[in-house]
């Protein structure tokens, strides 16, 4: 999905006008097909002045990402998570037909977006889930493995107490986002729960991968301990598909309405 800008990344209401220039920030190069927020009434500052488009495109190559006409972009370097390539795109005369208006009627695009942020952040979750239960994993068999004055350092309280918050708090996550991925299956408005679910497992997510390394000692500091990696890969969590400070802003905003 393309809809961010460099100057304002997460209010999409800074969305220019539909031009034939702008910019973005995606992992989309594999992709022949993509959505894209874009601003069709210049006049309409707020929310109802977007529109969301589908756009195809040439699926592109590692040498050549890009292959569409009016379409530039390079891979970002990033600290981990690498196993989903990002990419800056520039819009330059890049052309969408108007009939490619999803939904057929203008304006409609920031609801069109809202809607997928439910499953966005609940899948999201789940994605933290499993980066906090590999943590779980490699902190367990570690622990158990290491021998230190005789026997193995799970045996010492620090190193278990460590173990045992991270599975309690993998439980609560994962018990939450089942919870918030029935009632998305059922119909139900869970904006609410799909916001708790991505910040509780997210949090989940970096405090067992830090607990992890630590209970590696210095061996989780070495790339060649993958759960060097996993502290990496934790890190992102808490930011996309809505930062944990737009989570909790989301969670108020729903308590607040009763």
């Amino acid at each position: 999905m393309s809809m961010r800008q460099p100057d304002h990344p997460v209010d999409r209401l800074f969305l220019d006008r539909w031009s034939p220039r702008a910019f973005d920030r995606s992992e989309m190069p594999d992709a022949d097909l993509m959505t894209v927020l874009a601003r069709t009434n210049p006049n309409e500052k707020s929310y109802r002045g977007l529109s969301m488009f589908l756009a195809p495109k040439p699926r592109g190559t590692d040498d050549n990402p890009f292959p569409a006409d009016g379409m530039t972009g390079g891979e970002i370097e990033v600290l981990g998570y690498r196993g989903m390539k990002e990419f800056d795109i520039s819009f330059d005369g890049f052309a969408v037909p108007a009939a490619n208006l999803l939904g057929g009627v203008e304006g409609q695009g920031f609801k069109q977006l809202m809607q997928t942020f439910e499953a966005a952040r609940i899948q999201t979750a789940a994605r933290a889930i499993g980066v906090a239960q590999a943590a779980l994993d490699l902190g367990l068999r570690y622990g158990t493995e290491r021998i230190q004055f005789g026997k193995p350092i799970v045996a010492f309280p620090r190193v278990s107490d460590k173990l045992v918050m991270m599975a309690a708090e993998i439980l609560l996550a994962r018990q939450l986002t089942y919870f918030a991925a029935r009632e998305k299956d059922a119909g139900r408005r869970c904006d609410l729960e799909a916001g708790m679910a991505k910040l509780l497992a997210a949090r989940a997510a970096w405090a067992a991968a830090d607990n992890a390394l630590q209970i590696h000692g210095g061996n989780g500091f070495a790339l060649e301990y993958p759960v060097s990696r996993v502290l990496c890969d934790a890190r992102i969590l808490s930011i996309f598909e809505g930062a944990a400070e737009i989570q909790a802003h989301v969670i108020a905003r729903r308590l607040l309405e009763g």
